[in-house]
């Protein structure tokens, strides 16, 4: 089994909304192990006060970047030298840069160059120089309107029914409560395979079971199968109506299913 990749993720708080932060990383998780994470900006601004509640949920380094000129991005130059630093005396096999600003495009070619993968995050707005000068682009807006619209009418069922059963039986609720916070809910868990199985998985075929297993607890490293009453990662995926399993010899694979 080929050994996995090992990426450093870089963002630029000022040009990055803070509500992108869960997206941004679960598409890194896609691409490998991050070994690397950090967010750079003027963190004294009152600005960057809705990133700082972020940081410590990812495990993100602030990287302090004082804004000496007013109007310019006080991002730009530290994150610059950091990825120049990181490439010279980090193993790491790519780097994932967040940010819309154009003044990155010859950093992401500059990586390019000494062999690295470039994984580029931006708006919509982004600049077609920075999408080109890296290995692959993931415009973040779109991608977050879409995961809102299809995860829009669970959410909204889920909040009524747990309304509900908190008025018919208070002491079962907080047994589900305490259980629901010790682990990622289904939907989400479903939500997530779905989404790596067609970034990463074969069109036929799907993916092996156990890549999957492993991404899974990339994005959520609490993730144990035991914590839903499944001993195996095949009997846990059974469940699920939007999956289907198959066996090649002794491996597994899971694809997406076609009755939905």
């Amino acid at each position: 089994m080929a050994e996995e990749k090992r990426f450093a993720v870089l963002i630029d708080i000022e040009n990055i909304a803070p509500k992108y932060i869960e997206l941004i990383m679960n598409e890194a998780s896609n691409y490998g192990n991050i070994t690397i994470k950090r967010a750079y900006g003027d963190w004294t601004r009152q600005s960057s006060s809705t990133w700082r509640g972020k940081l410590l949920d990812y495990s993100i380094i602030p990287m302090q970047q004082f804004n000496n000129t007013f109007g310019k991005n006080s991002s730009d130059s530290a994150l610059i030298i950091d990825a120049m630093n990181i490439l010279y005396r980090s193993n790491v096999d790519g780097f994932i840069l967040v940010s819309s600003d154009s003044d990155f495009t010859r950093l992401a070619a500059t990586l390019k160059e000494e062999g690295k993968v470039v994984v580029g995050m931006g708006e919509s707005k982004t600049p077609v120089a920075l999408r080109n000068a890296c290995d692959y682009f993931k415009v973040l807006d779109l991608l977050y309107k879409e995961a809102n619209k299809e995860q829009g009418g669970k959410k909204t069922q889920k909040k009524k029914s747990s309304k509900s059963k908190q008025k018919k039986d208070h002491d079962n609720d907080l047994i589900e409560t305490d259980e629901a916070e010790a682990s990622t809910d289904l939907d989400t868990i479903e939500r997530a395979i779905i989404s790596i199985i067609e970034a990463k998985g074969d069109e036929d075929n799907g993916m092996y079971i156990g890549t999957l297993g492993n991404s899974l607890i990339r994005r959520y490293p609490d993730f144990d199968t035991r914590n839903y009453g499944a001993g195996k990662l095949s009997k846990f995926l059974e469940q699920f109506d939007s999956l289907q399993l198959t066996k090649d010899g002794d491996s597994t694979f899971v694809k997406l299913s076609n009755n939905d």
